[in-house]
């Protein structure tokens, strides 16, 4: 919550304290434990959001209580997360935190084969702390399964929880066939969204898939569009 304090201080993406109008109170532990634990609540909510099965404790999990089950200096290893998808759940999103090392084909390699029941893994999410060379990016189009990266500084904050966010719901197959169809228009032919795009990546969206996006409010009173993943 923003005070106005001249001792305000906002989290920034080296770990430092920088003057600001966010205060980030911390009773115990470090800067970078505080960023452990907003980046991994904004990963749970991604995950929740996305169709996984995430329980209301891991969801409210507060800063108190996230000290006390992974410490002041949490492990990396304690801080993956492994959950089902509520549609389907013999299949996992799996959730690893990296270190602040330069990420390189060698660590992909191990990471890979950490990885226990490699059959379930429905997709991989990969939290940076530093840069990843362009060896291990070429090692990841390995992976048997779909590999995301987020940068630790891109989840501090869930840029859905804005209060001006329109509604977004994503179309099933289905919905979208039905809609081209009622419109007699092609994917191309819709508004598009950049698979680059922060809420895009935040659902984790693919090119083609089709999103209706609902803005509420202010001059426009109501207004519905379509999206295309491009």
């Amino acid at each position: 919550m923003a005070t106005g304090n001249e001792n305000d201080v906002v989290l920034g993406c080296d770990g430092g304290r920088r003057p600001g109008c966010i205060t980030s109170h911390v009773v115990e532990g470090s800067m970078e434990s505080y960023r452990f634990y907003l980046s991994r609540r904004t990963a749970m909510e991604m995950l929740s959001d996305r169709g996984c099965d995430v329980s209301d404790s891991d969801l409210s999990l507060s800063l108190t209580e996230f000290h006390s089950q992974f410490g002041p200096n949490p492990d990396l290893q304690q801080l993956r997360i492994c959950v089902s998808l509520r549609s389907n759940p013999s299949k996992k999103i799996v959730v690893i935190f990296c270190g602040t090392e330069e990420i390189r084909k060698q660590t992909m390699c191990g990471i890979y084969a950490g990885l226990p029941n490699k059959e379930n893994i429905h997709r991989l999410i990969l939290v940076l702390q530093s840069k990843m060379n362009s060896y291990a990016r070429k090692e990841l189009e390995m992976y048997p399964f779909k590999v995301e990266t987020f940068h630790i500084c891109d989840l501090l904050v869930n840029i859905t929880k804005h209060a001006l966010k329109p509604k977004l719901e994503i179309l099933t197959a289905e919905e979208k066939n039905n809609l081209l169809r009622k419109y007699k228009l092609e994917d191309k032919q819709l508004p598009l969204m950049l698979e680059t795009d922060g809420i895009a990546r935040y659902y984790g969206l693919e090119k083609g898939k089709v999103v209706k996006v609902t803005y509420s409010g202010g001059v426009v009173g109501s207004l519905r569009t379509f999206r295309c993943v491009v």
